[in-house]
């Protein structure tokens, strides 16, 4: 239990420290090109206490959930003092304004990927996308009623070895076999499965690719589904489940991980909406889908059961990819996110150019009081969704077993 709310308390503390940079992020951005900022703290709600240094007020609040970067004339709405007027964020070039704006969502993707190297430079990254890469190869195959007998390393006279005989080697990337293109261990393991006999295996060794004939024998494995056993081929080879590298190679590895979990991140955020029936369901008792949106309840909770069984790979990827998605819905052109400021800036600079071919002055800035409407319906819909998943995780949260 206490590894439980060990886990619990360190994920959230994570999730913190990522909130608390984010807006580290537009602080330091903002500064540098000269911006005002006003007030740099974590936390909502009432104070607990804060000093200034230089023309910044630094402190921290109650509510752990979140933080803030006043920075002086955001929008043109905000009042300035008159010191602060030629300083307001408003007036700068728009690149400079989307650097800072930007610049949150930015620390999010630097966070991941420092999670990530640092998980490939220790313990490995797990490989997610079940690329059949050969861990081990087996001294043989043999029959078996249950999966204990089928796995039993003990090899019987007469008990074939197919893979360790063809040459296949830790290290081997199966990229085809008897022609057939293997993207995933489990479009191998289908293809071996239905082979028999003499099956060419193309396999990348080194950076090169060769094609090594495999005996397949046909051996007896219980069915997958049902009761009763089945004749499947098999060659005596497992998967690699985690990559490892050295500190130099885990930079390439934790980029090439880094680009997976952003393009798992931008499908996640183009599945959400469709997954909310599926959290209104779960809360009056319906069976959780593990693929639904979580909270940051629900992310701490699951840190904890990962840390309570020991899997620390688990609690680190579920960190990094939090900040992924964090980041990439930040960016999303919406208000009253970054995004949704990005956009408004840009959207002035094109009104701008177009205006200036017709020799029409600039426009000045948009009136965000026009889009306080739409605004608020987006803080409301942000809301509920947020009351959805927080309530499912309370009262029917996602578990790992």
């Amino acid at each position: 239990m206490l590894a439980y709310i060990f886990g619990v308390v360190l994920f959230a503390l994570g999730i913190c420290v990522s909130v608390a940079l984010h807006e580290a992020g537009h602080m330091l951005t903002a500064k540098a090109f000269g911006m005002k900022v006003r007030r740099y703290f974590i936390g909502f709600g009432p104070k607990v206490f804060s000093f200034r240094r230089g023309e910044t007020e630094y402190g921290v609040k109650w509510i752990p959930l979140g933080g803030f970067c006043d920075i002086a004339g955001m929008t043109a709405l905000d009042e300035v003092t008159p010191e602060e007027a030629p300083r307001a964020m408003w007036r700068f070039k728009t690149w400079k304004r989307t650097v800072v704006l930007s610049a949150g969502s930015v620390t999010h993707f630097i966070l991941g990927f420092i999670v990530l190297y640092a998980m490939a430079a220790t313990m490995g990254l797990p490989n997610v996308a079940g690329t059949p890469v050969v861990s081990a190869v087996s001294d043989c195959v043999r029959d078996g009623s249950t999966v204990q007998e089928a796995n039993n390393p003990v090899c019987r006279p007469g008990d074939p070895a197919p893979a360790k005989q063809a040459g296949l080697q830790p290290g081997d990337k199966v990229l085809a076999v008897g022609g057939k293109r293997t993207p995933t261990w489990s479009d191998m393991v289908d293809a071996v499965q239905s082979a028999s006999g003499p099956v060419p295996i193309q396999v990348e060794r080194d950076g090169q690719t060769r094609t090594l004939t495999v005996d397949v024998p046909k051996v007896v494995r219980p069915k997958t589904s049902g009761e009763g056993t089945q004749q499947v081929g098999a060659i005596g080879v497992t998967n690699t489940g985690m990559f490892a590298y050295n500190p130099v190679t885990a930079f390439g590895g934790a980029a090439g991980f880094t680009g997976d979990m952003f393009v798992n991140a931008w499908e996640r955020l183009l599945e959400f909406p469709q997954r909310i029936p599926a959290v209104v369901q779960a809360i009056f008792g319906g069976e959780r889908d593990p693929n639904t949106p979580v909270s940051v309840v629900g992310a701490s909770r699951i840190g904890g059961e990962a840390v309570e069984a020991g899997l620390w790979p688990l609690f680190l990827i579920l960190l990094a990819s939090l900040n992924f998605f964090v980041g990439v819905f930040n960016l999303l052109p919406l208000l009253p996110l970054d995004g949704g400021h990005i956009a408004v800036t840009w959207y002035e600079r094109v009104r701008d150019w177009i205006r200036r071919l017709f020799g029409k002055a600039a426009g000045g800035p948009v009136d965000y009081t026009k889009l306080s409407a739409v605004t608020m319906v987006l803080v409301f819909i942000g809301g509920a969704v947020t009351l959805l998943t927080v309530t499912a995780d309370i009262v029917n949260p996602i578990r790992l077993q």
